[in-house]
């Protein structure tokens, strides 16, 4: 197809809307229930406080607000594509916002000193208990008057294009990492998918196996290993040829192809996932996933994701007829001498290329 045709097809797949709307009718509208802000996407678009309080002062400074994008669903109501944490800051701040969860505290927020603004220290929106500490009328209608461009997907695009806009206009953003972002896409495309993601991440036997530190918990790491295991653990050979130069693009596509099946056999994903990590647990606990030095019979380190794609990848795809537990250890031990995990586990080795190797090793590794 040439390109022009590419590019009129594709156009005519996306219909397209934008009002400038102001702030006091964002609010009317998430008091309607009319716009949906997902409470579940709060978790990973998360602000400080002091950011919250520099957008707020940015609104009553007159300083233009970035665009939001919504889509259109066959109800009427409108699913924020972009732009969440902006709303949820202003839905927050004036007291509004449904809680993520039974146990967040969405009380009135005060905020912060800003560079502009330093009598902002403390105020809220519109406190009674407070009234020192409260913005007044006139400041409440700056914010009420301001004006948010909206730019609406309207129901009559292609059923994609949504997930595909979410995709690039949050990757890079104010979400930390990639798989922030696949866990909203998934949100909107599968909940229940994403709910045994979650729960499989949960798992205790899987969070001493691999034993991340905090920062890589609250950048969704966890989520994204059980993705990898989902998506690789019995994918035929041939298509782990196919993989292409960027794995974490391949994690994003087949995980919203899959997410969109309509037979998904939940069931073998679970039996897999917990024969693995309940037998890596009961037998390696938190060495399952560092680095064995022979010289010492010790595993030392943190963990390695290329040990990860051997032993998480290679129990799994046997969990069927799994080794004796007595064996698991020695098995392990035995790949860090194996020449093709040397050769491809180093540094310097992309995924795409390692892992078409690595995948066969742990399925031959702990072959019954």
């Amino acid at each position: 197809m040439a390109l022009q045709e590419e590019i009129d097809k594709t156009r005519q797949e996306i219909k397209t809307d934008n009002y400038s709307m102001s702030i006091g009718e964002l609010i009317s509208l998430y008091e309607n229930e009319e716009i949906d802000i997902h409470p579940d996407f709060q978790r990973f678009f998360r602000w400080s406080s002091y950011q919250k309080s520099t957008f707020i002062e940015s609104i009553l400074l007159g300083i233009p607000i970035p665009a939001i994008f919504v889509n259109q669903r066959e109800d009427g109501i409108w699913d924020v594509i972009d732009g969440v944490q902006r709303l949820s800051t202003i839905y927050e701040f004036v007291g509004l916002l449904k809680p993520a969860s039974p146990d967040e505290d969405t009380s009135f927020i005060a905020l912060q000193e800003t560079h502009y603004l330093p009598s902002l220290k403390n105020k809220k929106w519109n406190d009674p208990n407070d009234p020192d500490n409260s913005l007044t009328p006139t400041q409440r209608l700056l914010i009420k008057r301001a004006k948010i461009t909206v730019n609406i997907i309207q129901k009559e695009s292609d059923q994609m294009i949504k997930y595909e806009l979410f995709q690039r206009l949050n990757t890079g953003g104010s979400i930390a990492t990639p798989q922030e972002v696949r866990n909203c896409i998934l949100l909107m495309l599968n909940k229940d998918l994403y709910q045994l993601m979650r729960s499989l991440a949960d798992r205790e036997s899987f969070k001493n196996c691999i034993a991340l530190s905090d920062r890589l918990y609250e950048e969704q790491y966890d989520m994204e290993l059980v993705l990898r295991f989902i998506l690789l653990f019995d994918r035929t050979e041939d298509n782990l040829q196919q993989l292409g130069g960027d794995v974490s693009e391949f994690l994003t596509t087949r995980m919203r192809e899959m997410a969109l099946q309509p037979d998904i056999d939940y069931s073998h994903i679970e039996q897999a996932f917990d024969l693995t990590f309940n037998l890596l647990n009961k037998t390696m606990g938190d060495n399952s996933f560092k680095r064995y030095r022979e010289l010492d019979d010790k595993f030392l380190g943190g963990f390695l994701l290329s040990a990860y794609e051997v032993v998480a990848l290679g129990i799994g795809y046997h969990y069927k007829n799994p080794l004796p537990i007595n064996q698991i250890s020695e098995r392990i031990k035995t790949i860090w001498s194996d020449s093709t995990y040397q050769k491809w586990s180093g540094a310097g080795v992309n995924a795409a290329r390692r892992l078409p190797h690595l995948i066969p090793l742990g399925r031959k590794v702990f072959s019954p």
